[in-house]
């Protein structure tokens, strides 16, 4: 089969967001506005908080697009004026579709803030179709055991979130075409993802190094692909993890 083309490399930018935490951002930045259907991504740590220290995000408004929080460590409460009400713990995920509008918030849970330690996750926002922008607010959580899996030969492993990668297909209903996966490789394994011919394709990589369709990259790399039909093949010599993302790009204004 033959290989996506790669289109550009972004390095990742530390920038101080909300509440007053650092995130690691490829986009948006001032080189890199958007990525087509998606607005942002920015990865929330690594970062160990003193018992009584950690931050999140207070209650603020969402309307016209959508927000992916996948959480790593830590543990994270959602309420929303939907009247959802939820914890987001390690390996678990959050779907958020502001729609017409929805006001909510993410902060530490209070067994956490009590505790302290470790909080890593990722939020993602995906715009939505103009048709789609005053749909109803809807919430989907799923917890960790619930992801679908891609085993790997030597202990790695493929948790797809939303889309289908190497036959599995996540559990998340989006409202257009998708695709986010969350990959752990170990030596000598590989994955193949298959992106629909015309859709964006980004792998972001954040924690140790790969080579992708050839391409070596590391640890606050994002790797852009043409969107030309062609599979894009991860590997690498040690252990590193990475974000796929992919979905079907709107072609329409961001507003």
């Amino acid at each position: 089969m033959t290989l996506r083309p790669l289109d550009t490399i972004i390095n990742a930018e530390r920038t101080v967001e909300g509440g007053g935490f650092v995130v690691r951002r490829p986009f948006p930045t001032a080189r890199v506005s958007h990525i087509d259907p998606f607005l942002l991504l920015d990865e929330m740590g690594p970062v160990d908080y003193a018992p009584g220290k950690a931050i999140g995000a207070p209650e603020h408004p969402h309307r016209g697009f959508e927000t992916v929080t996948y959480l790593m460590h830590g543990a994270m409460e959602h309420r929303d004026t939907t009247g959802a009400v939820a914890t987001i713990r390690p390996g678990g995920v959050q779907w958020m579709t502001a729609g017409a509008g929805v006001i909510h918030s993410e902060l530490p849970t209070d067994d956490f803030l009590r505790a302290g330690g470790r909080m890593h996750g990722f939020q993602l926002w995906v715009n939505l179709p103009a048709a789609a922008k005053m749909i109803a607010p809807r919430y989907q959580g799923f917890d960790a055991d619930e992801l679908r899996r891609v085993q790997l030969p030597n202990g790695g492993e493929v948790r797809v979130v939303a889309g289908t990668v190497m036959g599995v297909t996540g559990a998340v209903e989006t409202t257009s075409p998708m695709t986010y996966a969350h990959v752990l490789l170990r030596a000598g394994e590989e994955v193949r993802w298959s992106p629909e011919a015309g859709h964006t394709a980004l792998v972001h990589v954040f924690d140790g190094a790969l080579s992708v369709n050839g391409h070596a990259a590391e640890s606050g790399q994002m790797l852009v692909f043409s969107r030309t039909a062609g599979d894009v093949v991860l590997t690498t010599n040690g252990e590193s993890q990475a974000l796929l993302l992919g979905g079907k790009p709107l072609g329409e204004p961001v507003v």
